[in-house]
């Protein structure tokens, strides 16, 4: 799948931390179940990568993605494992450099029109814009639009229930992430009915004009290539 079919599959992709690599397969089936294939498994405990291969193996309806991916190594590992995309909260010229060359598609975290100069000139016209609401929120990526018409985002940080439509109705943005899915009190206590329901009132949020046409549209900018 390329980028984009990803990143519209569903209006919000999900953040999940997972600390018992058990609880992967259950809290996959409950997204998937109302709704949401495309799911972000963080680095970020020693568990992930685990949950990962457990997702990718065990979830064939799962769009199951690396996040927190901090280097060449860790996209590496993600590829193996299973994941059909890698997710990184920033983009090093080494990472953006091993990204053209992954098997997988690359979603590179951007805060300023600098970073975002930087992934265009890799060939890389989607970006995570992490942290979304420290980094100026909805307004920061109306500014981006102008100078920037080719790009399109994944806000992350900071974003709710509540928060979420606001940034899907924006014509550059394509979905948004986000760990309300997901509590982590609700993973812990395996209560997996929960998490479907919140996965439902996700998967059901408005989609903006930025997913709509690219549905029906190519690569941004006419670019292509993995991460694309």
């Amino acid at each position: 799948m390329t980028l984009e079919e990803i990143l519209t599959s569903a209006p919000v992709v999900p953040v999940v931390t997972i600390d018992d690599a058990a609880q992967a397969v259950p809290l996959a089936r409950a997204l998937v179940a109302g709704g949401i294939r495309a799911i972000e498994v963080t680095f970020r405990t020693s568990a992930g990568l685990e949950a990962l291969r457990a997702i990718a193996a065990q979830v064939p309806d799962a769009i199951p993605g690396a996040g927190t991916v901090l280097n060449a190594a860790q996209l590496a590992a993600a590829a193996k494992a299973g994941a059909k995309f890698a997710v990184s909260p920033g983009a090093t010229p080494a990472l953006l450099a091993a990204a053209t060359a992954a098997p997988i598609p690359f979603l590179p975290g951007v805060a300023t029109a600098s970073e975002l100069m930087a992934c265009l000139e890799a060939g890389i016209a989607i970006c995570k814009f992490f942290p979304a609401a420290e980094a100026g929120g909805v307004a920061a990526l109306k500014s981006l639009a102008g100078p920037f018409p080719q790009a399109r985002f994944c806000p992350t940080g900071g974003i709710d229930a509540a928060s979420a439509s606001a940034y899907l109705a924006l014509p550059n943005v394509l979905c948004v992430g986000g760990s309300w899915l997901v509590p982590r009190q609700a993973v812990a206590a395996g209560d997996f009915a929960r998490i479907e329901r919140l996965a439902r009132e996700a998967a059901a949020l408005p989609r903006g004009a930025g997913a709509a046409s690219a549905l029906h549209a190519g690569p941004p900018g006419g670019l292509s290539g993995p991460s694309q």
